[in-house]
């Protein structure tokens, strides 16, 4: 996969937490700033993965867009939100790590 191909799907990941961050900041939509921002920011997400699925397999991108998506979000929840992450939450989100760079390192669907 080109450069172009994994800077599209990073962007998209990024626009996304950005996006999710803004929803909590939204306070259910009643913060017209924050919904317009995390309006603009799913917009943006879901525009750079489709560029990214021009040569990236869905079920892929999925896996790194969920996976990495979940993990910043939980470390965004910890820090600006002061949410809690507890012993399984920590567990599970290290294994989600793990099946992102099992599939990035061993899968065949990844061209390496």
């Amino acid at each position: 996969m080109s450069p172009v191909t994994w800077a599209a799907m990073l962007a998209a990941i990024a626009f996304e937490v950005m996006g999710t961050t803004l929803l909590q900041a939204s306070q259910q939509f009643t913060r017209p700033w924050p919904t317009a921002g995390m309006a603009v920011c799913y917009a943006a997400a879901f525009y750079l993965l489709s560029i990214a699925l021009r040569q990236m397999p869905v079920g892929l991108a999925y896996a790194i867009w969920s996976g990495l998506g979940v993990v910043l979000i939980s470390v965004i929840g910890l820090v600006l939100f002061k949410q809690k992450l507890d012993a399984p939450a920590l567990i599970g989100l290290t294994m989600i790590v793990g099946g992102v760079m099992t599939i990035n390192l061993f899968s065949r669907v990844v061209s390496h």
